[in-house]
């Protein structure tokens, strides 16, 4: 019997929690019950989500900034259909494809120093394929990364992981991955100085926190990896594809890597893909004769749907002009939420880059806000991102994501289609939400109370 995906759907609503707590991360289920996330969203369309009862939000997540786009696309869609309807012989493995052909000629056009692309299933996979690439064309074994740093959860990618609590019981790693401090130019100079590092992985803009190169750091560091033989391989799975204002994060800082990464966005939301793109001697290096055609690959990589998926993306982005959209815009929120930084004692830092934007809260300084803030901090550090995430989602609708474990910053990655309007009901959602964590007491710091109070009684029962 055919699927009828309409009538299945239809008539298991209501059973999705259910199913992942029985079959799937019964954990995740937990959390999105604690916070009040456990909506049924229903439908959505380019930045916005609709649950079951009708009610509207605002997607400052985007799928980690997956849906650069906008969820369902309608040109996305329309590429999608034509490859079922053409029926292509896809994934011939003897046999090279034709979209792959065209997504290369079209994804290096944005980016001139780069001479060739190799596609891939996720961003994880394309980190894991950068080190295998940059241990071929250097003879090297280390692997130079940053701390804080994000890379991915695979065992390779997490061993360039710059946050202890994701590797937290998945050791042994990858031997001879050496963390260095970002911003730290000296720091880097001494891990590379034995001309034995392969490759430096760096993020232009860190996801987890949103924090900012210095304004020499990136131009520095790609100095001194020529300067010692290190590929410098920029990591743009989250900040590439217009997301900061430019195609890529490192042209506002004019610099020309050995390697550059990208997925996310490249989807189109919809098929995964992950890219390497490269310069001719690095590639040459892994694909140098006959017999090693086939030395490194993937499956999936080159698969008809994903191509499409990635061409239609990069014609959106162009036809639309939202690498310039995400410039004005990101510029417009970040001037917003500084206006929130003079105005409230809580806001200590904003900062970002075109639709990568980071709120940063501290302690704050009157004397009934400090003992507040002391209480949440005693039962979880950074939990008062956690506490104002929930009115924000329950109340205004909007739905954000704390930049990482135990930080105090709120992160933005909206759909770079987003609208003035929506900029609008960003900023007055910020506000109110802010103004109402300066009300002690007060329902907000009821709820924080409440949260603080959960996280014990957890922690109490893991002890026991």
């Amino acid at each position: 019997m055919p699927l009828d995906l309409h009538r299945l759907l239809t008539e298991r609503q209501g059973e999705k929690y259910g199913l992942h707590e029985r079959y799937l991360n019964a954990q995740m289920v937990r959390v999105l019950k604690t916070i009040g996330y456990d909506v049924d969203f229903v439908s959505a369309e380019g930045p916005h989500l609709t649950d079951a009862v009708g009610a509207r939000y605002l997607d400052l997540l985007s799928g980690f900034g997956v849906f650069a786009i906008g969820r369902n696309h309608p040109a996305v869609i329309d590429a999608l259909k034509q490859v079922l309807d053409e029926r292509l012989a896809n994934l011939v493995q003897m046999d090279v494809s034709l979209l792959a052909g065209i997504l290369a000629e079209r994804l290096l056009a944005f980016m001139p120093g780069m001479d060739r692309a190799f596609f891939c299933s996720t961003g994880s996979e394309a980190v894991e394929s950068a080190v295998k690439f940059a241990h071929a064309a250097t003879g090297r074994g280390k692997i130079a990364y940053c701390s804080n740093g994000f890379h991915g959860l695979t065992m390779g990618a997490l061993s360039l992981n710059g946050s202890d609590v994701f590797k937290k019981g998945f050791e042994p790693l990858l031997p001879e991955c050496v963390q260095v401090p970002f911003n730290d130019l000296p720091a880097l100079e001494a891990a590379l100085r034995g001309n034995d590092v392969a490759g430096f992985f760096v993020e232009p803009i860190q996801g987890k926190g949103v924090y900012m190169p210095a304004d020499d750091y990136l131009p520095q560091a790609l100095a001194l990896c020529r300067k010692y033989g290190t590929l410098f391989i920029a990591d743009e799975i989250q900040t590439g594809l217009g997301r900061t204002g430019r195609f890529l994060a490192c042209e506002h800082w004019g610099v020309d890597p050995d390697m550059v990464l990208l997925s996310k966005s490249l989807s189109g939301g919809f098929v995964p893909i992950g890219a390497l793109l490269t310069k001719q001697w690095i590639f040459s290096k892994l694909f140098d004769r006959m017999d090693r055609a086939m030395v490194h690959g993937s499956t999936f990589s080159k698969n008809d749907l994903a191509m499409a998926a990635a061409l239609a993306t990069l014609s959106v982005i162009e036809d639309e002009k939202l690498v310039a959209r995400a410039a004005t815009l990101g510029d417009a929120i970040l001037d917003d939420f500084r206006a929130f930084r003079d105005k409230y004692e809580l806001v200590k830092d904003v900062r970002g880059k075109g639709l990568m934007i980071g709120i940063e809260f501290g302690p704050p300084r009157s004397l009934a806000l400090k003992a507040a803030w002391g209480l949440l901090e005693t039962a979880n550090k950074g939990l008062f991102c956690q506490m104002i995430l929930i009115p924000l989602f329950k109340d205004h609708k909007l739905i954000c994501q704390v930049s990482g474990p135990g930080v105090h910053i709120i992160k933005l990655l909206p759909a770079l289609t987003i609208t003035d309007a929506d900029r609008l009901w960003v900023r007055d959602g910020f506000d109110k939400a802010i103004a109402d964590c300066h009300r002690v007491p007060g329902a907000v710091w009821d709820l924080g109370r409440n949260l603080a109070a959960h996280v014990m009684k957890a922690r109490a029962g893991r002890a026991a």
